[in-house]
């Protein structure tokens, strides 16, 4: 799908506020709201709006404690990194997950209540994996930046 300039206004307004009417969104962008509901349309279809939800407040929610968590694992292939990935996903406490390269195999972004709970899930559950070679936690003293989405700014010019 090609991008013009109505579609990526649309998109950076949505990404700011996934709840927007399309009233609200079509004064926003400058288009109808006829012209403007088929374009949403058209970019989700496109898959390039992926879903909508709402940012919570993890700390205020209960959620203050917020660690990176880097994990080695012991073997490689014959299927274990996708059983250790569906292990994964029925974590709650991580929040977000990577396989990547350098000196650990995945990286997690956990969320949980309080030191306490997070030492029961790393000592509970993590470590006691039968994949898990190593684990090592660096615990988040303050957010810097935390943004969703991506810098649309970024995207080649329209054309024309």
């Amino acid at each position: 799908m090609t991008l013009d300039g109505f579609d990526i206004a649309i998109l950076r307004a949505l990404q700011q506020d996934g709840a927007m009417t399309n009233a609200t969104l079509s004064e926003r962008v400058n288009l109808s709201a006829s012209q403007c509901s088929r374009r949403r349309a058209a970019l989700e279809a496109a898959s390039l709006i992926a879903g909508y939800s709402a940012r919570l407040d993890a700390a205020k929610l209960g959620f203050g404690f917020r660690a990176i968590v880097r994990v080695n694992l012991r073997s490689h292939g014959g299927g274990s990194e996708s059983g250790f990935a569906k292990f994964i996903a029925r974590c709650s406490e991580v929040r977000a997950a990577f396989s990547v390269s350098g000196d650990a195999d995945y990286i997690f972004d956990v969320r949980t209540p309080d030191l306490g709970s997070f030492a029961a899930f790393i000592h509970e559950q993590l470590l006691p994996h039968e994949l898990v070679a190593q684990v090592r936690s660096e615990i988040v003293l303050k957010t810097l930046k935390d943004e969703p989405g991506v810098d649309l700014s970024r995207l080649p010019a329209p054309q024309r």
